[in-house]
């Protein structure tokens, strides 16, 4: 198990552990943003798919960057754009700890980080050797930068996460209403494992309730959110039962 290398807005790290237990050695997370499921399971092989270019970004940077790199990352400076000679990529990976649970990096330390109160959960020395013991650990992983229509047709424990349908605004890369009965569609056609994520009251696959989670990693609490699931395992059941009848 490894811990966040960013935090993410509707990031699924915490929650993770009360999904389904992936059954294939292949996990694909076709919405990956900071892939809170695969790192629960990262010595699995693992596909992210990510649309979103900073996103994207910054993965392709923590799966090639030395632990060395990131440990010559600087710790104080006014603002990311002030880093010079440290790449893009890095500069947005430093800016995802800026403050909590955003959907675009940073570019200045939030309240919440000038106070150094909670000095471990943004950008400091901790969270630097956090990331550079990790990143050896996510080689042999795979990134496309796409859409989830690009991701591998392949038999996996497929990890669904898209922007959800009603908070879907607050993503750079969000889907639009009619988008979603195409992705229903997607989302049955998948081999293998298949869980799908969303809030209470969508409607565009018939979901159940799952639990009620933290909408995002909060200093104060935070709200809670209702999430529902959707999983192939209630089609493969009525499958069972229509042929055992």
């Amino acid at each position: 198990m490894l811990k966040p290398f960013f935090t993410y807005f509707g990031g699924k790290w915490r929650a993770a552990p009360h999904y389904p237990v992936p059954t294939h050695g292949h996990i694909v997370e076709p919405f990956a943003g900071a892939a809170g499921y695969s790192l629960r399971y990262a010595s699995r092989n693992v596909t992210l798919v990510e649309k979103n270019l900073k996103v994207a970004g910054v993965w392709r940077y923590l799966m090639s960057v030395r632990p060395s790199e990131v440990l010559s990352l600087p710790l104080v400076f006014d603002s990311v754009d002030h880093l010079s000679g440290v790449a893009e990529e890095a500069r947005w990976l430093i800016g995802f700890w800026l403050n909590k649970g955003v959907s675009a990096p940073c570019k200045t330390p939030s309240m919440w980080m000038r106070q150094k109160k909670h000095t471990g959960s943004f950008w400091g020395e901790s969270i630097r050797t956090r990331i550079a013991s990790q990143v050896n650990s996510i080689r042999h992983w795979r990134l496309i930068e796409g859409d989830y229509k690009d991701a591998p047709d392949v038999p996996a424990t497929w990890f669904i996460d898209p922007p959800y349908e009603k908070a879907g605004i607050n993503y750079p890369s969000r889907l639009q209403a009619h988008d979603y009965a195409d992705l229903a569609a997607w989302c049955r056609a998948r081999r293998g494992q298949v869980m799908v994520c969303e809030s209470e009251g969508a409607a565009w696959l018939p979901f159940r309730f799952f639990r009620e989670i933290k909408a995002m990693e909060s200093l104060n609490g935070g709200k809670k959110s209702r999430e529902v699931i959707w999983t192939n395992y209630e089609v493969m059941r009525e499958l069972f039962s229509m042929v055992q009848e």
